[in-house]
């Protein structure tokens, strides 16, 4: 803007551009509930998703399993189905193991490794030739979903 002496003036806002205290503190108290929220669930979720790899590498090792039998009328060892001995899951959380393997049966344990919570849920899993399913210290892992 020019003023009437023909010189540029600047007008000076008077009011401040910015965030105050409290406004900042809401933010944080927003955020904070949110993560409060999130993160257990976050947490089950990926404990949920262990499991499930665990189950599923037992699983897959149950029908490798059967059709080594098929081919040799016996049950074979981690070696002989092309796994490494211990097996670890996808994400290596946890190891699966064939600690007995004969003409009649096999055993196939996955166990949890990191020693955490989840260690006092579902710390093993166990799959037999006859299509048990246990699992310790809970016994209900095998169908837990959540």
């Amino acid at each position: 803007m020019i003023d009437s002496a023909g010189r540029l003036a600047l007008r000076v806002s008077r009011r401040m551009h910015g965030l105050t205290l409290v406004e900042l503190m809401i933010v944080v108290v927003i955020v904070s509930s949110l993560a409060a929220i999130a993160y257990p669930n976050y947490r089950e979720f990926t404990l949920r998703a262990r499991r499930t790899e665990a189950r599923a590498t037992l699983l897959e090792i149950a029908t490798n399993q059967e059709r080594f039998y098929l081919q040799n009328s016996r049950y074979g060892s981690l070696a002989e189905l092309g796994y490494d001995n211990p097996e670890p899951t996808a994400s290596g959380y946890y190891l699966v193991t064939v600690p007995a393997a004969d003409a009649n049966n096999f055993r196939a344990i996955a166990t949890y490794q990191p020693a955490d919570s989840e260690a006092d849920k579902c710390k093993t899993f166990e799959i037999d030739g006859r299509g048990g399913k246990i699992s310790a210290p809970f016994t209900d892992c095998w169908t837990r979903t959540r």
